[in-house]
């Protein structure tokens, strides 16, 4: 199999552009990731946000002069310079969208080059809100960012919350340069398979597990697994970019900080936390993908306050381990009507050991769907940026997924999720 390897940003044409927000401070350290991630970068900055960041930082970061009003009509340009633009770019990025900006955009007013850009836009637009708490709560400020969740070419980061530079803690920070370019790179997958932006998980609720749980042994000692979390993450945010309300339960993760905002989490050490947690979740859940790696085997009663003897261990393993519960089992049984699951498997063989392992292990959880993925090949085991493997599902259906970037992977099963839902619902 072919491993996916360029950049996912390789050589594709960005067009950020900055309103009056001190979260503008940030749009460099953003442009200058987007470049290192191999894409060719244009920037607009509107006057306000001149005076918070300078446009020659944004021109020699991206390699290219910043526009401004003042560029917007030239004799010497063909085309009006917001057409040109939008013509030009692949994405539109927002970052950050402003009070004002957002106003002018929602309500048809182009008043200068960047509102003239967003109104002359077809291409997708990734807009990331910041602003003061007070201004982001204000019910004529909701009711814009409300119209903007309609439109249908737009991915809507809301603010997280943090100390703003207003000495306030509160909604209204600007989301990572992280999650920005993950947003970007999830509307370029979608763009590449000439569809538009998707929002069909809109008013859908899902349910995700990720990471890796442990089980203590002893206060020195722990049980645990290889699991990074990415794909139950990636999967996560998909979803979110697609309009769902998505919940997160998760182990111990290694991924960037950022990809975590606008998800609500939870964290848990073990499977017994994360049991409990989940039994509660599921009763709001559309969806459920259990892609967290549940350490198998814990110590029985409770975790000794002493160190064991090294001298003790083969002991202690043989007699005071036990089985953790299945936990995507369980929530199979506790089934509600209309929810469906997705389940995952770390497996290791040949393609006929995988698909005969995989269909087993789908009929014995009674999941709709369950993604068994070789951590034995090059590009396919924990940690990696791609993976790839078969999906199972009713029917005996069998479906190789060819190794690809996990993001990509990640809307390929939420589809899958969509049909599958799509099904039951006939049915009924």
């Amino acid at each position: 199999m072919k491993i996916e390897t360029a950049l996912p940003l390789e050589g594709r044409r960005l067009l950020v552009t900055v309103s009056g927000s001190i979260a503008a401070v940030k749009t460099p350290l953003l442009v200058s990731q987007l470049i290192k991630a191999g894409a060719e970068v244009r920037c607009v900055i509107t006057q306000s946000a001149a005076n918070l960041v300078s446009p020659i930082s944004l021109a020699t970061l991206s390699r290219h002069r910043c526009y401004q009003d003042h560029d917007q009509w030239s004799p010497n340009e063909p085309k009006p310079l917001h057409i040109s633009l939008v013509e030009w770019a692949e994405i539109v990025v927002v970052a950050p969208l402003s009070a004002s900006t957002l106003s002018r955009w929602t309500n048809g007013l182009a008043e200068g080059l960047l509102s003239s850009v967003l109104l002359a836009c077809e291409r997708p637009v990734i807009a990331a809100a910041a602003m003061n708490t007070g201004m982001w709560e204000s019910p004529p400020v909701q009711n814009n960012w409300q119209k903007l969740q309609n439109h249908p070419n737009v991915i809507a980061l809301s603010p997280s919350s943090g100390l703003l530079a207003c000495d306030r803690v509160g909604d209204g920070r600007m989301v990572d340069p992280d999650l920005i370019e993950l947003a970007i790179t999830s509307a370029l997958i979608e763009k590449n398979k000439k569809t538009a932006l998707k929002h069909d998980w809109q008013g859908r609720r899902l349910l995700v597990t990720a990471g890796a749980t442990a089980e203590d042994l002893d206060p020195a000692r722990l049980l645990t697994n290889r699991s990074s979390g990415r794909m139950g993450v990636l999967l996560a945010q998909a979803a979110r970019f697609r309009g769902a309300t998505v919940d997160l339960v998760h182990g111990e993760m290694e991924i960037p900080a950022g990809w975590l905002e606008g998800l609500n989490t939870q964290q848990v050490r073990s499977g017994a936390e994360m049991q409990k947690i989940l039994k509660t979740s599921q009763i709001s859940a559309d969806a459920i993908a259990m892609t967290a790696a549940i350490t198998d085997l814990r110590k029985k009663g409770e975790v000794p306050r002493q160190k064991l003897n090294k001298e003790n261990l083969i002991d202690s393993f043989q007699e005071d381990l036990e089985l953790v519960p299945d936990l995507l089992t369980e929530l199979v049984k506790a089934r509600i009507k209309g929810q469906v699951f997705l389940g995952f498997a770390a497996l290791t063989g040949n393609d006929s050991e995988i698909k005969r392992l995989g269909e087993l292990k789908r009929l014995r959880k009674g999941c709709d769907l369950l993604m068994a993925n070789p951590i034995d090949r090059e590009g396919q085991g924990f940690g990696n940026n791609s993976n790839g493997g078969f999906l199972f599902g009713p029917g005996n259906m069998v479906r190789s997924l060819p190794i690809t970037s996990k993001l990509n992977l990640a809307h390929e099963l939420l589809d899958a999720l969509l049909d599958i839902s799509g099904e039951i619902a006939s049915a009924d």
